[in-house]
């Protein structure tokens, strides 16, 4: 099934309670922000309250300085009257009802991507996360390595997410949608010469440079500050080796890491694009990636053959 994201239902309930005219109690796990902390913003400035226990409030900012500052009230009970609104990025009992009207139970192993900038109480958000790219392409970029069973500690709405869904494997979307794009035979037909991979997501934008089960460099920015023109020139760059760090982050992105040892002459000519947003690809001459014959599920056949890959599944 495709359905609506837990942050775009849980957006869509506090819209409910602003046009009602109620407070809002925010209660449960962790989850991702976006459209959901941009209407709890909406409620605020609308002349109500919102309130969310320690964990909820993580799903605004890690710092709860920085969440009281917004004007959210950090509380451990419901105040009388508001609205209590469940935040969790996955919801089991609701998938398990929507499942058995079809007369179909709910699985036994779980693969599941959301984007984790990762957990910091002070400093940039987008360095931050972009720091954890680097280490990996500097550890030497095997795709296997973004794939986990044990996450990493500041990777927080990942454990969230396992918490509510005990051993299931976690990835982020980025590199779900990169291991979905190889499932396109004609993409994976270049994975020995070395291809561009591109997300075009819906936040976020993510290119990587991919030999082999290698990846050798990327960059990340924000995809809603992204144009055709500048896509193609941080493509462009990545590809010959010269895309900088700064000159990504510096226009609000979140950073460009790029091997030492990166061979750029003669390879790394193929660009595959994938994502939500791959239209701002159109007309530059790149691939229109399509797994299993289907644009839209990228990242899903990502995790699936990430899962097939640790023997989870067959």
């Amino acid at each position: 099934m495709i359905l609506p994201s837990q942050t775009s239902l849980v957006a869509g309930r506090i819209r409910q309670a602003t046009a009602e005219g109620h407070d809002i109690f925010l209660t449960g796990n962790l989850m991702g922000g976006g459209p959901c902390v941009s209407a709890m913003k909406r409620h605020i400035r609308a002349g109500f309250s919102v309130y969310a226990t320690p964990l909820a409030a993580k799903t605004i900012r890690d710092n709860p300085y920085e969440v009281e500052e917004m004007g959210v009230r950090i509380v451990e009970e419901a105040p009388t009257g508001a609205v209590a609104i469940e935040t969790r990025d996955v919801n089991l009992d609701s998938l398990g009802q929507a499942l058995a009207l079809f007369d179909i139970e709910l699985p036994e192993c779980y693969a599941i991507a959301v984007q984790d900038h990762g957990e910091t109480l002070e400093g940039s958000q987008r360095r931050f996360r972009f720091q954890h790219w680097e280490r990996f392409v500097e550890a030497g970029g095997h795709i296997s390595s973004l794939v986990y069973r044990e996450i990493p500690d500041y990777f927080t709405r990942m454990k969230a997410v396992q918490a509510d869904v005990p051993g299931a494997l976690l990835m982020d979307t980025g590199s779900a949608a990169i291991w979905g794009a190889l499932c396109d035979p004609a993409v994976a037909a270049h994975q020995e010469e070395g291809l561009v991979i591109v997300n075009v997501g819906n936040q976020h934008t993510v290119g990587g440079l991919l030999r082999g089960e290698r990846v050798w460099g990327l960059f990340e920015h924000h995809t809603v500050l992204l144009t055709t023109e500048k896509l193609a020139a941080y493509v462009g760059a990545l590809r010959r080796g010269t895309l900088s760090n700064d000159e990504v982050y510096d226009e609000h992105g979140h950073g460009a890491i790029i091997h030492a040892d990166y061979p750029p002459d003669g390879f790394f000519e193929f660009v595959a694009v994938t994502g939500p947003n791959r239209h701002m690809a159109e007309g530059l001459g790149y691939y229109m990636a399509v797994p299993y014959g289907d644009m839209m599920l990228s990242g899903a056949f990502g995790l699936v053959a990430a899962a097939r890959r640790l023997g989870l599944v067959e």
